[in-house]
Formats: structure tokens, sequence, C-alpha cells
């Protein structure tokens, strides 16, 4: 009983949604999904700061993002499982980029691609800020590009339901942590366990995240991604704000949005790549004072707690690696997320099962993500990065 059709390394979301979407394309044969830490506590997922945004300056983010948009309005309903709805708590709040002068020019034009992709995103001046946030600073800036269907989702809620349903369709998960991969003469053959047992597959699919570079470079096919690590602060505000945020990005790189009562906040720290999740309350030092410019009921506030998790962080271009290996058949990778995994889950997974069980993409064509755009040159270059 060691041998699959499909082996899928790494449970997370976006592991899951691939499982789920080879049987919603009626792969029939075995799929096994190894995922090591079946409590996700220290799963990218679980630890995810949960945003959906389609401000993006690249066509295929945006179009990703704008399918992700459609499952997750019917998420609830059509993920249900024996008469429990998958439940997200899916807030479109809005996303909202605040922006100073020499700012404005690019978000002018990544909404011109926007709108080509039927994102309704829009330019507000500065005044028109406070309408969407009361407290919020506006001297220092000129507007913000806003997106009212955007906002913020419960991350660890919709890989449950995709693993769940994914089960329900007959998928096998298996708790055990993934050695290496294995291969023989440029096709893959199969993966080997820490404890040295081995499953044999034709088809490996690497979904496992900030784990998954090294895998890959252990086969001997190094990918030019590697484990970041991001802060989120959880903190208590004395005075509630007016209403309740969008996810909202100062110019700084410093965001922040409601959860709940409280309000969560984080950028992106200069670290030294690597597996950390030591969660250090110091990093809040450079933080604070931005939120408090940035809004006024953000300087009396109490730091109550927060959680450390890790980015696959493409270094080359920051973007998604999506497909077949050209160097290795039946090798598959969906890699180098660098925060935007979650976004672009239903659409990557469903983009695989395509590529697998039909042999070419064809809801949407994820070729600009591909493995070989490095050696090619033509790399994927996105402005609005967070």
């Amino acid at each position: 009983m060691k041998k699959a059709d499909i082996i899928i390394v790494g449970g997370g979301v976006m592991g899951s949604s691939t499982a789920y979407a080879l049987r919603k394309n009626e792969f029939e044969g075995r799929i096994l999904v190894f995922e090591k830490d079946p409590s996700y506590q220290y799963s990218s997922t679980a630890r995810s700061a949960g945003g959906f945004r389609q401000l993006y300056s690249t066509s295929i983010n945006i179009q990703l993002s704008r399918f992700s948009l459609q499952v997750y309005k019917k998420f609830a309903e059509e993920m249900e499982v024996d008469g429990e709805q998958a439940e997200i708590d899916f807030k479109q709040r809005g996303y909202l980029f605040l922006a100073k002068d020499h700012m404005l020019p690019a978000l002018e034009k990544q909404m011109v691609l926007q709108h080509a992709q039927g994102v309704p995103s829009e330019i507000l001046k500065a005044h028109e800020l406070l309408d969407i946030i009361p407290e919020l600073e506006t001297g220092d800036l000129a507007g913000g590009l806003f997106c009212k269907e955007d906002g913020y989702l419960d991350p660890y809620s919709v890989m449950q339901a995709y693993r769940k349903n994914a089960q329900v369709l007959g998928v096998e998960y298996i708790s055990a942590e993934i050695a290496a991969l294995l291969a023989e003469k440029g096709q893959m053959t199969g993966v080997q366990l820490a404890d040295g047992t081995t499953y044999s597959a034709p088809i490996v699919i690497n979904c496992a995240g900030a784990w998954g570079p090294a895998l890959s470079e252990r086969l001997g096919l190094p990918l030019p991604v590697v484990p970041l690590k991001r802060q989120m602060y959880v903190l208590d505000v004395a005075k509630p704000l007016e209403k309740m945020l969008p996810l909202t990005i100062d110019p700084t790189g410093v965001y922040f949005r409601h959860e709940g009562d409280k309000v969560v906040a984080g950028f992106s720290e200069n670290v030294k790549p690597g597996i950390d999740f030591k969660w250090q309350r110091s990093g809040f030092d450079e933080l604070w004072p931005v939120l408090a410019h940035r809004v006024s009921n953000f300087e009396t506030l109490k730091l109550e707690t927060g959680w450390a998790g890790l980015y696959d962080h493409n270094t080359l271009d920051q973007n998604a690696i999506i497909g077949e290996h050209p160097q290795m058949k039946g090798y598959y990778v969906a890699q180098g997320f660098s925060g935007h995994g979650m976004q672009q889950a239903p659409g990557v997974g469903l983009g695989l099962a395509e590529l697998i069980c039909k042999g070419k993409y064809e809801t949407i064509d994820l070729t600009p993500l591909r493995v070989e755009r490095f050696a090619e040159n033509d790399l994927v270059l996105e402005d609005a990065i967070v």
C-alpha cells in the first residue's frame, strides 16, 4: 500500500486546495498528502495575516485574486460538509494603500490595469480617506488606492475546509515528515520519510511552503526561495475607532487591521533567512511610532501578544513558482508565494489540477509563473509587495 498516483508534500492551504481540485477534476487515482505538523501549529497558513486583495500591479496576480474572490464569497455554502458550513469569516472591509505624492502615479497606473481586469479599485484623495478611517492622520498623505471588495479572512478555516472536502472525496492524509524527494533518470519516483520509509508515485507536488526549497535542493533542483520570518502584533486600543478598519498599508510598509475588537499589525522586518518562530516583543518598538503617527487612537494602546510565521520568499521576483519542473518529469511545484499564498490558493490548486489532469491550464493561464522563467530572464515583477 506504499504506492500512490500522486503525492502532495504539505497539507496546508496550497496542498489541500490542490488535492481537492484534483478530485473535482475527476482524478480517480490514489492521492496521498503528507503533513508533518497535523496540528498545523507552525503552518504558514495558520500563522498568516489573512489579508485578501486584488490590488496588484501584474495581470497574473490580479487574475488569481479575482478568481479567489468569487470562491471565497461562496465558500461557506459550497464547501459545506455534513450540513456544516465552512465559515471563514470573510470581512470585505476593503484594502487600502496609503500614498504620499511621489507614490500616486504608480498607484494610478496599477488602477488602470486593475480596472481592465474588472477590479473596482479607486484612487481616493487625502480628505476622502477620512470617510474610511475618520481618525487617520492625512497631513503627509496625497491619497490612497482602495478596493471595497477586498478585506481579510480566517486562513486556518479555509485550509481545514479544503482538507475536509478533499478527505470526503477520498484523499488520504498521512502525518509524517518527508526527508527526501526521490527520482531516477529525470522522472519522479516518490518520497522518503524521516523514518526511512519510502512511498512511490510518478507525480510529486511540492507544496511544503517554507520547507519546500530545501527538499527541492536535495533533489538537485534548487529554487530561488528562502524561509523568512514575519511577525504579527495584537493590540488593545484604549479608545475604540469609530469604524472597522480595512487592511491598511502605511507608506512605510506597516500594515494594520481589526481582529474582533482588537487590532493586529505588522511589517516586513529585515531578518536573515531561516526557520525561526521566536516572537520578539522588541520588534514592536519600531512599529509603534508609525502607528501612533498614523492613527490618533494608536497613541494609547497595549501590546497584548503576537506570533511569528514564515514566508516562502522568492528572492528574485517575489512571486509564486507554479508548474512542472522542466528538468524533472512528474515534479510539480507550488512555491515562493512571498505572502500571497492564501489569496492565490483556490486558483493555483485548480491550475495544477488542470495541468496534471488535462495537460494544460484552462481556467487561468499560470504560464507566467512557470519555473523556467528565471532561466529565460522573464521575471514577473510585482510593484505592490507587502
